[in-house]
């Protein structure tokens, strides 16, 4: 992509998530209306804002002939993420309720021949494939964009087998008085961030990591924090978490 067309990329995709109204009476509504006018350009611009993708992606094992489920998947880049490791899943599932972002992963699939992962329109709170349990679910900053989040961690906990993988990588803020070996956030990151992101429908929630640490085993956990495209001077923090559920 030249110099040209990555910057008209980004001028667009920053009038979207600065100027442009989101509309729609349901959830799904909402998604298309803020995500039609730039899913084509959406992967280009947010490899710069989205961190830790791919080390998420590259600490996580491949359940060899097992089930993948992305909740949230969006345009489908994280199947990338895998490379050639994608071919010792027995299925892949990428899932989300935003259909131009659908359209995009459909594509990719389509040009990288992948005949064992599947794009589907659901909701992240009510999906079950038609295997039942899995090996491994992932959230992908999809996670604060659930209105429902507590329903789709729990709809998580419910797909995955006993033992089965949970993976993460999502924007956060720590609570005023985080528990024992968990990052404090400064003043700014707990106030202000909240309501920068809540302009896009982005929800920052300081019990994410909390809820997430009660409910599953965990098995690591970094928080980090990344800059975002054209604000200087200021980072937003991240975490990636990968915690496995229990066998009882």
């Amino acid at each position: 992509m030249s110099y040209v067309t990555a910057r008209w990329n980004d001028a667009k995709i920053l009038w979207h998530l600065m100027v442009s109204r989101i509309d729609g009476e349901t959830h799904a509504d909402r998604l298309n209306s803020f995500y039609e006018g730039q899913a084509a350009g959406y992967d280009q611009f947010r490899r710069r804002l989205l961190h830790g993708r791919r080390e998420l992606f590259d600490n996580l094992d491949v359940p060899a002939d097992g089930t993948w489920v992305d909740l949230g998947a969006g345009t489908g880049e994280n199947a990338e993420l895998w490379g050639g490791r994608i071919h010792q899943l027995r299925k892949g599932y990428l899932v989300d309720l935003c259909e131009p972002l659908l359209d995009v992963s459909r594509q990719r699939i389509r040009a990288n021949g992948w005949s064992n992962v599947e794009a589907v329109c659901a909701d992240a709170t009510t999906y079950v494939p038609s295997e039942g349990e899995v090996d491994l679910v992932t959230f992908s900053y999809s996670l604060t964009m659930i209105p429902d989040w507590i329903s789709a961690v729990n709809q998580a906990w419910k797909l995955l087998r006993p033992g089965g993988t949970l993976g993460i990588v999502d924007f956060y803020v720590s609570r005023k008085y985080p528990g024992e070996g968990l990052k404090r956030h400064s003043w700014f990151q707990q106030n202000i961030w909240p309501v920068w992101f809540a302009n896009d429908n982005v929800y920052l929630n300081r019990d994410h990591l909390p809820y997430l640490l009660d409910r599953f085993e965990l098995v690591h956990l970094a928080e980090n924090e990344g800059s975002i495209p054209y604000v200087p001077f200021v980072k937003v923090p991240y975490y990636r978490l990968i915690a496995r559920k229990p066998v009882r």
